[in-house]
């Protein structure tokens, strides 16, 4: 599986395992980084009139001197543009030493049109701003709009946090090694990447086990192990039963939004708890979903006595104030261990639930942390995560991979921190960051339909993290897939297609 992304620190680490073990060592491996970013130059770019390659004084710079000596090779017009010598004795020195082009100080880079750029100064390891001749450097490359292929992450892009450090080059190729790294799938930093090449250097998998890496692109291979396969003797009861609350009369759609998705992802059963007086409205806009009345935290009992639901959705378009509160308290303690049997596995708070917590998170908190609390899973967006965890929404020393790895562990919840560069993180520190959204999901129920496919699948029986990054990726895909045009509406039966390549791909693995 190589859906692991790794930190700047365990990529050196890596490194260090891997020339470690041998036979290749450090120039060797510098060797082959080089020879992959050559290789992509060489293949898209075969009209440039010119190659500047601009190399720092480290291993990234090493990897420029690689590349350069390559093209050089090759018949290509190239010029090395050098921030400083690589230290002595160094694998980068080494490199230097066998590139036959005479490096020019970068203080005097200048350009032409029809020119490439090889951006090979600092890569994932930067920790601080871009300044002097590097980030005048990227003001002419971005004037004069050069391509740039970036060597492991374009310069002045963090590794660990994808945060522009002071400016950063914009690429229209990165070519990186081994695994990708935080920085190329989180905002801004994403943007800055352009398309990304993941280069085989001869780091095996071996070496990335020895990691314990805790953070993954959420991908497929992350989690169609678990993707749910209904049995054969399967019913609609074994197959998940899951309720999601509506609001008031002028307030159901959110509901059933979230309701229909749970059903479309697999749950057989699924119903839509309702005020009194939105029943009528309700039952007016459902065939296969079910409906109940319900009006407090007695029907809540009852309904879990009867039914035995696996999972609830509590939120979208619920309303604010003390009764979400209630029902969400009555949730999180109606999983007792003397009634197993009548278990509720999976909780989904969402939208208003998120925010009746605002001035008495602790209580949320504590409720979910209390043994034998049913799994909880939250799904803000940067608005509802900064009322929930005003002090780390606030802490800007931290990355959306750290707030929502600590917002994760304080609530004892899943933390879906929704974005463009959506973060799933768990209470015990591993963490998915998605890559295939889509501009298209930002429309209004879009998150809605996201919770009902959350409740579903958990309902099915996929653990909780696993379960949830599968959510993320299904309402991201089938919203990249639809296009122009979608609306929240869409996306259940959008669902479909991508559920059927899920099952096909999961029932050949069998």
């Amino acid at each position: 599986m190589s859906s692991e992304l790794l930190s700047p620190a365990e990529m050196s680490e890596a490194d260090r395992l891997t020339i470690a073990a041998g036979p290749a060592d450090g120039i060797a491996l510098m060797r082959r980084a080089g020879e992959a970013v050559a290789a992509e130059v060489l293949k898209r770019y075969p009209p440039a009139t010119h190659v500047h390659v601009l190399c720092g004084p480290g291993n990234n710079g090493g990897d420029g001197y690689v590349v350069a000596r390559i093209l050089a090779v090759s018949g290509v017009g190239t010029t090395i543009w050098a921030s400083g010598a690589p230290r002595s004795e160094s694998d980068a020195a080494l490199a230097a030493s066998e590139c036959p082009i005479k490096p020019r100080p970068l203080s005097g880079f200048d350009a032409g049109s029809g020119s490439i750029v090889v951006d090979a100064l600092y890569g994932a390891g930067l920790s601080k701003p871009l300044s002097g001749d590097a980030a005048k450097a990227v003001d002419t490359v971005t004037a004069l709009r050069l391509p740039v292929v970036a060597v492991d992450l374009p310069s002045g892009v963090s590794g660990a946090s994808g945060e522009i450090l002071g400016r950063a080059f914009r690429a229209e190729v990165t070519v990186t090694f081994a695994r990708k790294k935080p920085g190329h799938l989180l905002l801004p930093g994403r943007g800055q990447c352009g398309e990304i090449v993941l280069a085989d250097i001869g780091i095996g998998d071996s070496i990335i086990a020895q990691l314990a890496v805790s953070t993954f692109e959420n991908v497929p291979d992350l989690w169609l192990r678990e993707f749910p396969v209904p049995a054969v003797d399967a019913h609609k009861y074994k197959r998940g039963n899951v309720g999601v609350f509506s609001g008031g009369p002028s307030a159901t759609g959110a509901a059933r939004l979230s309701a229909m998705a749970a059903a479309r992802s697999g749950a057989g059963a699924v119903t839509v708890l309702s005020p009194a007086n939105a029943m009528q409205v309700n039952a007016t806009h459902l065939t296969s979903i079910m409906l109940r009345r319900t009006d407090d935290v007695e029907d809540i009992k009852a309904f879990v006595g009867e039914r035995r639901p696996s999972a609830f959705v509590l939120g979208p378009g619920f309303g604010v104030g003390e009764r979400t509160q209630a029902f969400a308290l009555a949730l999180l303690g109606s999983r007792r261990p003397q009634d197993a049997s009548a278990a509720v596995e999976g909780l989904v708070f969402d939208a208003d639930t998120i925010t009746s917590f605002r001035e008495a998170p602790d209580v949320l908190f504590q409720a979910a942390n209390q043994p034998n609390a049913p799994t909880l899973v939250m799904t803000p967006h940067d608005g509802e995560f900064g009322r929930l965890f005003p002090d780390i929404a606030g802490d800007n020393t931290l990355s959306k991979l750290d707030k929502a790895r600590a917002a994760a562990a304080r609530a004892n919840a899943v933390i879906v921190y929704k974005g463009a560069d959506t973060v799933i993180a768990a209470p015990d520190g591993k963490a998915a960051i998605n890559s295939n959204g889509a501009a298209w999901l930002a429309t209004a129920g879009s998150g809605d339909v996201l919770s009902g496919i959350i409740a579903g699948l958990l309902a099915q029986g996929m653990p909780p993290f696993e379960g949830t990054c599968a959510a993320v990726w299904l309402h991201a895909e089938a919203g990249s897939r639809f296009g122009p045009g979608l609306i929240a509406e869409d996306l259940p039966l959008a669902l479909v297609p991508v559920l059927r390549q899920l099952f096909d791909a999961r029932t050949a693995a069998q």
